[in-house]
């Protein structure tokens, strides 16, 4: 007996692309995205790489895409912790090590710092993220206070991603502490 044939779906064949790609980014690197390496990860046929993404540029910006929509949803936890307990330091050290101890977080955020000086393309969803990213902080600490931040952060992530491990929790905190200016001490 034959196996029935798989109906039709484009908006699934377009979601496994985005995946397989993204996974590709996270892995090899932005610049080793092929439609070929693509369509094999994705269990697809080449040519629907191709109908779906012309060029490898639009697979490259979904797959980034899609992979900044998980670190926008860590950012959105963040938020949610910060309403429910408090922002404090200790709070933000303890969900940037949960995003230092998270592959596909980590790989995604250096697989963006990476492509967006190359790619002009990208370059404006590196921008809206790290706007996202300082607009979120800057409503619990002073505007200094979050860019100090989130330069510490981007230098934890590199940390992690060079030496494959997430900086310790308690450096991470005390660091994080030294930065932290919350918004009501300025005399705005």
């Amino acid at each position: 007996m034959t196996a029935a044939p798989r109906r039709r779906d484009p908006e699934r064949r377009r979601r496994e692309i985005v995946e397989a790609a993204a996974a590709i980014v996270v892995e090899l690197g932005p610049d080793a995205l092929t439609h070929r390496k693509v369509a094999a990860r994705a269990g697809v046929p080449l040519g629907s790489t191709t109908q779906y993404f012309a060029t490898l540029d639009d697979l490259r910006a979904a797959a980034l895409s899609s992979l900044i929509l998980e670190a926008e949803q860590w950012l959105d936890a963040l938020e949610e912790t910060f309403v429910r307990e408090g922002a404090s330091p200790s709070a933000y050290a303890a969900a940037v090590h949960r995003y230092l101890c998270d592959p596909q977080l980590v790989g995604a955020d250096f697989a963006l710092t990476c492509a967006a000086p190359l790619h002009p393309g990208l370059k404006e969803l590196s921008d809206r993220w790290a706007a996202d990213f300082a607009e979120t902080l800057e409503r619990y600490v002073t505007p200094e206070s979050a860019a100090a931040v989130g330069m510490f952060t981007d230098g934890a992530t590199m940390h992690t991603t060079l030496t494959g491990q997430p900086a310790d929790p308690g450096l991470l905190d005390r660091a994080i502490t030294a930065l932290w200016k919350p918004r009501q001490e300025t005399t705005e």
